[in-house]
């Protein structure tokens, strides 16, 4: 029930306000929540915050200031006692007692003021948050070593550290009925496209759900709505460094209060490949890096149904290519072998995940032996395909983007099972399928195979080599920046 619904407004006495913020805090009930009742200038003050948000230095000097009475204040303007009694930058008024209660649950502080019509919100909150480590998942062998925190605050500290411009945006946000989470959008102002700005805007404020217990994930599957796709539609970064580049090319960037990684749109299929160490090397050697990443990638894609497609139709194989195959037959099917050896490395990954990292080197061991060594010499496995999964594995592990990885891998299989109920045919077909399917694909608009459909010479010059910095003088034509030029 509203302070409207049980009469309460601006103009209600100190107590009845009181009791009303008490009753829907539950303070009696919550030991976390905190109440702390107090005279100033002769006038009722109750001071509403959460117990771990609130700073224990600003709150303390706060509640300092405001023992010190004397006769002279009695009358003082309570403009006055924000802008001198209460020593803190963060301050706002607030009529609306439901607005200022879901402030104390966000974290800042409510002073109600016996006599004033609005409440006085101090932000003073501090939420438990680690250090700003490297990223597990994108880590250089040169450059940064801080990454974004759960804190959503200190995240658009690390970007704007990097980000000096005066047109760069931090929008906040709320979402959420229930859980009020705090989101920030960013952009800069001068670069970034205005109506996919706008389009992304409307499209958060449009999500209408209670909570968004999974942050970051959540808001992207309100927002792109492509439950049946397994590809990502936006690019997931730790790193500020990696975020502020994506901004300075006329991106959009998403944070979640709660969630440590970064959302960035619009995203393709080929951003997702970029990893921060090419642009941390020189261009010659970063070039490099990205074709052997590019070619591991394919590998995981592609390797494992077109082995499998040679090796079961023999007469496909020229002479000098003739090693290609099984020499030894296991004493199951081979198809059936991919599959069990293909849901063995998906449990190790699981199982590595839920394993203390003090453990995780004997799990490695068992595996190296039970699913290498032994299926072979009992017969389970042929060697090729412990050997050729083994490698298209490594190439999962390659990819930069998790997401990315998982959808290959999936793809993987759907062509693993066309080869083997259609042979020659079922491969061509799924693939041709994949292809397809990839440039029908779109993420708010933006083509996700762009700029090898529709094809864009000088933008896929920049995808598939690492072009020295003084010659990337253009920001990509696809986010429609409107300063184009660098």
């Amino acid at each position: 029930m509203s302070s409207e619904d049980k009469g309460i407004t601006s103009h209600s006495s100190y107590e009845e306000k009181l009791a009303y913020v008490k009753e829907e805090l539950a303070v009696d009930k919550n030991f976390d929540i905190i109440c702390l009742e107090m005279v100033h200038a002769n006038r009722k003050m109750a001071l509403f915050l959460v117990d771990g948000f609130g700073k224990d230095s600003a709150l303390t000097q706060i509640q300092r200031e405001l023992s010190h009475t004397s006769e002279e204040e009695v009358d003082e303007s309570y403009d006055a006692l924000i802008k001198s009694r209460i020593p803190y930058a963060e301050i706002e008024q607030e009529k609306d007692l439901d607005t200022a209660i879901d402030q104390v649950l966000s974290g800042p502080a409510v002073l109600l003021v016996e006599g004033l019509p609005y409440c006085i919100i101090i932000d003073t909150r501090e939420y438990p948050v680690r250090g700003p480590e490297e990223p597990d998942t994108e880590k250089v062998v040169r450059g940064s070593r801080d990454g974004l925190v759960e804190t959503l605050v200190m995240s658009a500290a690390l970007i704007r550290r990097r980000i000096r411009d005066r047109t760069f945006r931090v929008e906040y946000q709320q979402i959420g009925r229930r859980s009020k989470t705090d989101t920030a959008l960013l952009y800069i102002a001068d670069i970034a496209d205005p109506d996919y700005v706008h389009q992304i805007r409307e499209s958060i404020k449009a999500i209408d759900t209670d909570g968004l217990p999974m942050a970051d994930k959540t808001i992207e599957e309100f927002v792109f709505k492509e439950g049946g796709n397994p590809y990502p539609l936006v690019r997931y970064s730790e790193r500020p460094d990696v975020c502020a580049t994506h901004l300075y090319e006329g991106h959009v960037i998403l944070l979640v209060d709660g969630s440590p990684s970064a959302m960035i749109t619009p995203t393709t299929f080929w951003n997702l490949l970029q990893h921060a160490e090419e642009y941390r090397q020189k261009p010659v050697i970063g070039a490099l890096l990205r074709f052997v990443r590019f070619s591991a990638v394919f590998i995981s894609l592609f390797l494992l149904p077109i082995w499998y497609m040679l090796a079961t139709n023999q007469e496909l194989v020229p002479e000098a290519y003739s090693f290609i195959g099984t020499q030894e037959d296991g004493s199951i099917p081979l198809f059936i072998q991919f599959m069990i050896a293909e849901a063995g490395i998906e449990m190790l990954r699981m199982a590595s995940i839920h394993t203390p990292n003090a453990v995780a080197e004997a799990l490695g061991l068992v595996a190296a032996l039970l699913i290498g060594d032994i299926a072979i010499q009992v017969g389970m496995f042929s060697p090729e395909v412990i050997l050729y999964l083994a490698i298209a594995a490594v190439g999962t592990f390659a990819t930069p983007s998790y997401e990315l990885s998982l959808a290959n891998r999936f793809m993987r299989l759907l062509f693993l099972i066309a080869t083997a109920a259609f042979g020659p045919v079922g491969f061509v077909s799924s693939a041709t399928l994949w292809f397809i399917a990839l440039v029908r694909l779109r993420g708010l608009r933006v083509p996700y195979m762009w700029p090898f459909i529709p094809f864009n010479l000088k933008a896929l010059r920049d995808v598939f080599f690492r072009i020295p910095m003084p010659l990337k003088n253009r920001r990509p034509a696809i986010n429609h920046p409107q300063d184009p030029d660098r």
